[in-house]
């Protein structure tokens, strides 16, 4: 992928955030301590609005969630995520299509159901598309900002391991202006994965 830098960047300013919040605690003997990271990845089916079809591809989250926060800001998070689609590309659509993204952004989760939480997200970051024509074999490549909007739920499957089923809306602003409505390309998609969430008690 071609967003490794800004992943990275992502990503470094996450853990700094989590050790910081770590050397502010000061927690007594035998207090529970939580890790608030979840990792997971997932498998994603994407209407790229590129052509008619679909693109398949994988899908990486880091998720960070405060332990001590105000009640009204319960559940609410940071998440760090990365998609490559490039594969399972319909015979309509140019051999080359390719759409990547990174970024980071808000995702708040209820928090009142013991094994099941629905949650919305919204996020920010960069887009890579390689994309051509099957006619002419031309092909092209461009860059974005992308916004995204999207939500879904996860179910405790085992432990601190939780199954996640997630959609999203992209909006990659300024592209094909001639040929797309308002300029804009609008991927959109379901990804099933799961996370392995720290969240088991430590004690001191």
């Amino acid at each position: 992928m071609r967003l490794k830098p800004y992943l990275g960047l992502t990503l470094a300013v996450l853990f700094v955030c989590a050790a910081y919040s770590a050397l502010a605690q000061t927690v007594p003997a035998a207090t529970e301590k939580y890790l608030p990271f979840a990792i997971g990845a997932g498998f994603s089916g994407y209407n790229p609005d590129y052509g008619h079809g679909h693109l398949l591809g994988g899908t990486l989250w880091i998720d960070y969630t405060p332990n001590r926060v105000p009640r009204l800001l319960r559940g609410i998070g940071i998440e760090a995520e990365a998609r490559d689609l490039n594969y399972g590309r319909s015979s309509s659509q140019p051999p080359n299509l390719r759409e990547d993204a990174a970024g980071g952004g808000v995702i708040y989760s209820w928090p009142r159901f013991r094994d099941f939480r629905p949650y919305g997200k919204f996020l920010m970051g960069f887009g890579n598309t390689d994309y051509g024509s099957k006619i002419t074999q031309a092909r092209g490549h461009d860059s974005r900002t992308v916004t995204s909007m999207g939500g879904g739920v996860e179910f405790r499957a085992f432990r601190s391991v939780w199954v996640r089923a997630d959609y999203e809306y992209q909006s990659w602003p300024d592209f094909f202006k001639s040929t797309t409505p308002h300029g804009l390309l609008n991927p959109q998609g379901f990804t099933l994965g799961a996370l392995y969430h720290f969240s088991r008690p430590h004690f001191h």
